[in-house]
């Protein structure tokens, strides 16, 4: 009987020390260095302090009409300029930034069209100037844009490669259209 507990003991042991229980130990640690490595690097961003900046000119309405269903319709040729390089990190995998036309009313107190976007894969690509028509379609469900102030806001978002998204704006204020169709 004691020589069978000594040998249940010895295999006990080599099944212990076996090549699964040992690869089990292996990637459980090499994962739990993996978590902590993204988490580090996740709450590194926040010693990051961006400081963005970004210019927006309105060069000409190329259209303003009321189409036959009712609604406004803007269409603007438009100078964008940006320096986003301070959103990099060594943790940034992308930028995604867009372009919007914000208004108020009497119905709704934000309107938001979007009028161009883009996404900028690397740092060296950040600090851009463009030189365009709205991309997609400013329209107003009625006929509110007339003589109608807006801003246009730069907002982007930050995708890193490890740990939460992060976005922001720029509003840039003081654009009109104008008070009749053209």
């Amino acid at each position: 009987a004691g020589r069978l507990r000594f040998c249940k003991a010895v295999e006990e042991e080599e099944k212990m020390h076996s090549f699964g229980y040992r690869a089990n130990a292996l990637i459980t640690f090499a994962v739990t260095i993996l978590a902590l490595m993204c988490a580090m690097a996740s709450l590194s961003d926040n010693l990051n302090s961006p400081s963005p900046t970004s210019q927006v000119q309105v060069l000409n309405i190329n259209w303003f009409q009321k189409k036959l269903d009712g609604d406004d319709e803007v269409s603007m040729t438009l100078n964008v300029s940006a320096n986003l390089e301070s959103l990099f990190t060594w943790n940034t995998k992308q930028v995604f930034v867009f372009l919007a036309a914000e208004y108020e009313t009497p119905k709704n107190s934000l309107n938001q069209v979007s009028l161009w976007d883009g996404i900028i894969p690397a740092k060296e690509h950040a600090k851009f100037w463009i030189h365009t028509t709205n991309k997609y379609r400013f329209i107003d469900q009625g006929s509110n844009l007339r003589g109608r102030e807006f801003n246009l806001t730069l907002h982007w978002h930050v995708m890193p490669k490890t740990g939460k998204m992060f976005a922001d704006k720029i509003v840039m204020s003081g654009y009109r259209l104008p008070e009749a169709y053209r």
